[in-house]
């Protein structure tokens, strides 16, 4: 007969899911119950530029904030009947059980979908675990309600966006190919810690650009298709002038390929990122920046000494150490840097760490000064060697301490490791 229904011989929580998305925008979006489960889902609904209505006596603070901001509509008190009038979507988000069933009862009167989050089988649909990269949305749900499993599927739909991001997942031939150059900033060695967005901007690339310092391991993740050009700067060795890989990025990218200029460390500091950026802006070349975990934040953290602490140091100042002091093209005002009283740290310093010891000492710096210095922060061969400023020059010595390493002068050496400096007087303390 026309208009009859055939009554269903499974379950409707058995029967298979039929996945659609809702276009939400502008459109008046119900939310009934202001706990933890209507904070996690409210901002979603705002994402999609819903109308969002919420009713409830109370509400979590974040959800207050919302509704100071004025990006929702809050109505405070219990639920009424006509709350689902004009609305397109309902989310029965209460902790009263009988209160979300009556809401989805209305819901299903007046044929609107209705979430019901304390008993998905009950409800009329349910929201999947999703996650959003690059224009793309990924939605992991059951294939029927009786078979969800949120922790399962949230858990799914973090591996699937990871490797996405990272460029693991990618679909390249669709993808459309934008010549150009893009600095990434490799970190300080360890390749679990280069950014989401430098790793895929890797595995996008036609050809990587990759200094000594860059993470290697992630060169070999590469797909077959990547050329690497090698434009290692080992000290006292074979280099690549900077003007040749100037060459190199803007000649790949004039040919129409999408160049990944890959370093260890930030591109902008003592990175020269910004020369490789004016060679590509006056060959018209497109040249977007990654930046990468600054090594002389990054390893002296790892290590366990902060560059900064409370009541300590107000500041610290970070040095290139390749020029020793006195020399004619040195940019450093060392007798200024000595007079500071914050932590001083230094980078490419091995080679020239004495003389700059002997630059602080003779412009005020205790030879006290704890001192730590960092080798191969951040890898498996990292240790960290403690002196003062005047044993410095010896300690490099007889450690046998090479490059790369990173120098960290003040207190806060001091703070991190008391039993060593157990006798140093810290800023604020006296004598007993």
């Amino acid at each position: 007969m026309n208009g009859s229904v055939t009554p269903a011989t499974t379950p409707p929580a058995d029967r298979p899911t039929y996945a659609v998305g809702l276009r939400l925008a502008g459109r008046r979006v119900l939310v009934v119950g202001g706990g933890n489960v209507a904070q996690r889902r409210v901002p979603t609904l705002i994402a999609a530029g819903a109308d969002v209505h919420l009713v409830s006596p109370e509400v979590t603070p974040a959800i207050e904030g919302l509704v100071g901001s004025g990006e929702i509509t809050w109505s405070e008190r219990g639920f009424d009947d006509g709350d689902l009038d004009g609305a397109w979507y309902v989310l029965a988000a209460t902790d009263d059980a009988a209160v979300n069933a009556r809401v989805c009862e209305i819901a299903e009167q007046q044929r609107l979908w209705c979430v019901r989050a304390d008993d998905a089988e009950e409800g009329t649909a349910f929201t999947p675990a999703v996650g959003t990269h690059d224009g793309d949305l990924v939605a992991v749900m059951a294939s029927t309600a009786a078979d969800r499993d949120p922790r399962h599927h949230a858990a799914l739909r973090d591996e699937i966006v990871a490797a996405m991001r990272q460029g693991a997942v990618a679909a390249r031939h669709h993808r459309e190919r934008v010549p150009g150059v893009v600095l990434v900033g490799g970190g300080p060695g360890d390749p679990e810690l280069v950014t989401i967005a430098g790793r895929k901007a890797l595995m996008d690339a036609d050809v990587v650009v990759a200094d000594r310092l860059a993470p290697r391991e992630l060169l070999a993740e590469l797909p077959s298709s990547t050329r690497i050009v090698d434009v290692a700067k080992l000290p006292r060795g074979r280099s690549a002038l900077q003007e040749e890989i100037n060459r190199v990025i803007v000649e790949e990218a004039l040919a129409g390929r999408r160049v990944a200029r890959f370093k260890g460390g930030d591109n902008f500091v003592f990175g020269r990122g910004y020369e490789e950026i004016q060679a590509c802006e006056a060959a018209g070349v497109p040249v977007t920046v990654i930046p990468g975990i600054s090594s002389p934040i990054a390893v002296p953290a790892i290590a366990g000494i902060p560059v900064t602490h409370r009541g300590v140091t107000h500041e610290f100042t970070v040095v290139s150490g390749h020029l020793p002091p006195g020399h004619p093209e040195s940019l450093v005002e060392w007798e200024a840097l000595a007079r500071l009283t914050g932590t001083v740290v230094l980078m490419m310093a091995v080679e020239n760490a004495p003389h700059i010891a002997a630059a602080l000492l003779e412009g005020g710096r205790p030879a006290g000064t704890p001192v730590a210095v960092v080798c191969d922060g951040s890898m498996p061969t990292e240790r960290t060697v403690l002196t003062t400023l005047g044993g410095l020059a010896d300690m490099l010595v007889a450690e046998r301490v090479r490059p790369p390493a990173i120098i960290v002068v003040g207190d806060v050496v001091a703070v991190a490791r008391p039993q060593h400096f157990a006798g140093h007087l810290l800023p604020g303390t006296q004598d007993a």
